[in-house]
């Protein structure tokens, strides 16, 4: 048996295996263990696939048992009994049956047939109906999980990304100063597209690209929730970034970041934006509000931003909060340890956050222009946040910047006054009615929700998901007869 098998060794089956085996010898387990010079203990652990035999044992008990190595480590199980138990032992150790919160049924030889068939029937049975949620949302929130985990362990920051920006920026030759409209435009054109502005923009779209007449069509309203810069930038990021069709949703979120990575790289380029948060540091005064002003970006891509260079270049650990009144989590970014409420996938958004962290504290502040800074105790430890409110088409939403409280003294604000604990998870922090006013409401509250009717229908379907290609397809064809 060499490393590759030690690695990959199967303790399960293995354990199955060896137990089948020596029942067919008529052995107990004292006569094993006596037979390989070990306690009946520890082959209990090794057939109940606790404990992985070294070489020495497994040759020692191949031996006992008048098998070769090969036949004692065979990918088939002896009897469907066996495989049986080894298909139950496995699903009680997954993390689907760790979910459910069931205790664990214990598989010996007294446990009738048709109850493991049950068993192992049931869990597959669950198995299949969770896999067809897969066209749903919740594909959604386990491809965003995904993303967000390897954009933590990435500090959020590509550096690829930085230098097909800087390459682009260097063809038009900007070298400091915000990004114009103008400046745009030589971009589009160095990178041989021209720009249409049109009335009759396919609604589901932002943009849309005709890579057969190198066309980008915008929109020509003034009323959008997004900077058109970021719009065009991030239309041609596609191509600059070489996307392809996706052929996932993970695939499509993925192209998102990439391109708002690479639009924000554009708007805040990456040398000109760390010597200014350097300096800031150095100053002691790193504020979001200052990042915007100089780039003439809004406050969210200021902030979005900052988390890709404050780890990277600063040193500062961060996270990012987008909030709807609602409290409910639009977006999120953390490396920094703070614990953001999760459904059982590890997604966030769609989440309610804490009413006493800064993203929801900061809706009940007079002043709704200035930042608003706190810091807030949780069970993770103490963290500074900024944090202040925009109005977009879908109401009102909290943007916040907040790091751990050892490096709260480079920012402006840390002579905040604002205090708050946060006790969540924990459900009597915030998501419990207090008990006086469930004494005398409990029973007698019936309020109509405001359902949404996107949480109950399908995932979109299509390579890239709510865009209706008919329609685009359509637009496309009558610009190009113009």
């Amino acid at each position: 048996m060499g490393p590759d098998a030690e690695r990959t060794l199967d303790v399960i089956s293995l354990g199955r295996r060896v137990r089948h085996l020596r029942k067919a010898k008529g052995m107990t387990l004292d006569d094993l263990g006596a037979a390989v010079g070990t306690v009946a203990s520890q082959l209990s652990l090794i057939e109940n696939g606790k404990r992985e035999p070294k070489l020495g044992m497994m040759q020692s008990l191949a031996a006992a048992l008048d098998v070769s190595i090969d036949s004692l480590l065979g990918s088939e199980p002896p009897s469907r009994r066996a495989a049986l138990e080894i298909e139950l032992e496995r699903a009680q150790r997954g993390p689907l049956y760790a979910s459910l919160g069931l205790p664990k049924v214990r598989i010996g030889s007294r446990l009738p047939i048709d109850v493991l068939e049950s068993l192992v029937g049931l869990q597959a049975e669950l198995e299949r109906r969770l896999n067809e949620q897969v066209a749903t949302p919740e594909e959604a929130r386990r491809a965003n999980g995904e993303l967000r985990a390897m954009m933590r362990e990435r500090n959020n920051y590509f550096p690829e990304y930085e230098a097909e920006a800087q390459k682009v920026l260097d063809s038009v030759g900007h070298t400091s100063g915000p990004l114009s409209q103008h400046v745009i435009a030589d971009i589009a054109a160095h990178l041989g597209f021209s720009l249409h502005h049109v009335n009759d923009l396919p609604h589901s779209t932002r943009s849309v690209t005709d890579l057969k007449n190198r066309r980008i069509y915008l929109t020509q309203s003034q009323r959008s929730d997004h900077d058109p810069r970021s719009v065009l930038l991030q239309a041609l990021g596609h191509y600059v970034l070489q996307h392809q069709t996706p052929s996932s949703y993970g695939e499509f979120l993925g192209q998102r970041v990439a391109t708002n990575y690479f639009a924000a790289a554009l708007l805040l380029p990456e040398k000109a934006t760390v010597e200014f948060l350097q300096r800031a540091k150095a100053a002691k005064e790193i504020a979001v509000e200052d990042i915007r002003d100089a780039f003439a970006v809004s406050y969210e891509t200021a902030a979005h931003r900052f988390t890709n260079l404050a780890t990277e270049h600063l040193g500062i650990p961060t996270h990012f909060q987008k909030v709807h009144e609602s409290g409910i989590v639009y977006k999120a970014y953390e490396n920094d340890g703070v614990t953001f409420p999760a459904d059982h996938t590890g997604a966030i958004e769609g989440q309610p956050i804490c009413r006493y962290w800064t993203s929801r504290e900061v809706f009940s502040v007079p002043d709704q222009f200035s930042a608003f800074n706190q810091y807030t105790d949780t069970p993770a430890g103490t963290y500074w946040c900024t944090a202040r409110t925009e109005r977009g088409s879908a109401g009102k939403f909290s943007l916040s910047i907040g790091v751990p409280y050892q490096h709260v003294k480079w920012f402006r604000g840390r002579d905040t006054t604002e205090r708050s604990k946060s006790r969540c998870p924990d459900p009597d922090c915030c998501r419990t009615p207090p008990g006086e006013l469930a004494s005398e409401w409990s029973g007698f509250a019936w309020p109509s929700a405001r359902a949404h009717s996107h949480l109950l229908a399908a995932l979109p379907p299509g390579a890239f998901p709510g865009v209706d290609e008919t329609e685009v397809y359509s637009f496309l064809q009558a610009h190009s007869e113009q």
